[in-house]
């Protein structure tokens, strides 16, 4: 029996994996080659760590992700951090020859941003949201004790901060994709296959992989070898092995979209691709111009069908296959579970908000409003973020479903963050007051 009608689903995706280098100059702090449950070899090859990987990485930062005392030990509604403190707190550390501590490395335990405050009498930017105290992860991840929200870390707000010219350009955004020789192969491997009645197809596993070959990843607008990147790419690689089931959803509410499609036809040349967008409720500011505020997840699923021509290349049609449609929806709806149960996502919304109120600060000068000049943290001699091996190509993977349709997917897409379109959709809510960011303390953060 020839695969095309063999009663399988049969998805390939891809194997993602990162790796987190140690740092070492000006503070900043790391451990191992592993990051959000992922790793990454040296020829920028990414699969998925193992659980002994994932522990010896939690065993590797337990001494540098140290408890938060005092106030910080306790959780906030929402606490301010001075970018002028935060600055002042670096060059310290630094002048004393030190190491930066993990409320630097952690901005005091922020879990996102509301808030983006101009205090013209400090001379200082404020960014102020949720804050927990901070714990690892299982999988070596850095997330708040109260909640298990992933904790915003200065290292992706100095690579927001200093690539929002790059992005004006460019954007930022990550793709992974199969190759246009490596459909081919698999449409050829696939038209000689043999499955005898009740045979899985799962026999020619190893073989698919081999004639799929690797999927390239794609960045623009951020350095490839940053934390940043390596975000991108892993919370892209994690959606796709949710939505192809080859890593069961821990959220209830969120199936694979083999299982929602599983009994549905589906054309051969047609591949469903999701990525992920930046997206808010609002961005909204006072009448001064001296307050805005962030509402919203930040992040919704899209979905597109590419059509593929018998060369392997791909396009997009403009249409969308409804059972990607329901995936794209749930995914949204669940997101924010989602992002407590893996942490990677959370690491994604955290992004996303320090990436908007970056190009809020450049693109409504509020240096020049505030009187304040962010030059350390843009200053690669005072801080350099730690260079990581960058991720190049993911491994394929299967998984294998009984379905009454016979096929095969293989799934594309990435992450796109255009936070310029988000600063340019702002609008005035005459009820937000500068008062938000009063009860001001001699420390870099206070709670309100």
């Amino acid at each position: 029996m020839k695969l095309s009608k063999a009663r399988f689903m049969i998805a390939i995706a891809m194997g993602y994996v990162v790796t987190l280098a140690t740092i070492s100059i000006a503070g900043f702090t790391g451990g191992g080659n592993r990051v959000g449950g992922v790793s990454i070899d040296a020829a920028g090859v990414v699969r998925s760590a193992t659980v002994q990987e994932n522990q010896e990485l939690v065993n590797l930062l337990r001494n540098e992700v140290t408890a938060p005392v005092g106030d910080l030990a306790a959780a906030a509604e929402l606490r301010m951090v001075s970018l002028a403190g935060l600055q002042d707190a670096v060059i310290s550390v630094r002048q004393n020859g030190g190491r930066l501590p993990a409320e630097i490395r952690y901005l005091a335990g922020l879990t996102g941003i509301d808030y983006v405050v101009v205090d013209k009498e400090n001379n200082d930017l404020i960014l102020a949201g949720p804050a927990e105290p901070w714990t690892l992860s299982e999988t070596g991840s850095v997330v708040g004790t109260e909640t298990g929200a992933a904790i915003l870390q200065l290292e992706d707000l100095v690579i927001a901060l200093r690539n929002v010219e790059n992005a004006r350009a460019q954007g930022i955004s990550c793709s992974i994709e199969p190759t246009a020789e490596g459909r081919q192969r698999l449409d050829a491997f696939l038209k000689r296959m043999q499955l005898r009645p009740g045979q899985s197809p799962a026999v020619y596993e190893a073989g698919m992989k081999q004639a799929f070959g690797p999927q390239q990843i794609k960045l623009t607008g951020i350095p490839a070898s940053s934390r940043y990147a390596c975000t991108l790419v892993a919370a892209d690689y994690q959606m796709k092995r949710l939505a192809m089931a080859i890593e069961d959803s821990p959220v209830k509410g969120l199936p694979s979209y083999l299982q929602l499609s599983r009994n549905s036809s589906h054309t051969g040349n047609m591949n469903p691709r999701w990525w992920m967008e930046c997206v808010y409720d609002s961005l909204t500011r006072n009448e001064a111009g001296t307050v805005w505020k962030l509402t919203g997840q930040g992040i919704k699923t899209m979905t597109e069908q590419d059509a593929i021509a018998a060369d392997g290349t791909a396009k997009g049609t403009k249409q969308s296959d409804k059972f990607a449609e329901t995936w794209a929806a749930k995914m949204t709806e669940q997101f924010e579970q989602l992002a407590k149960a893996m942490p990677v996502f959370g690491d994604l919304q955290n992004l996303m908000d320090l990436t908007v109120a970056s190009t809020l600060i450049v693109q409504e000068q509020l240096e020049n409003r505030s009187g304040l000049d962010l030059a350390i943290l843009r200053d690669h001699e005072v801080l350099a973020p730690p260079t990581l091996d960058a991720p190049q190509t993911i491994s394929p993977e299967c998984s294998f479903i009984k379905g009454r349709g016979g096929w095969v997917v293989t799934a594309s897409g990435g992450v796109s963050i255009n936070a310029f379109q988000v600063v340019h959709d702002q609008q005035v809510d005459s009820t937000l007051t500068d008062k938000i960011a009063s009860n001001r303390s001699t420390s870099w953060w206070w709670n309100k």
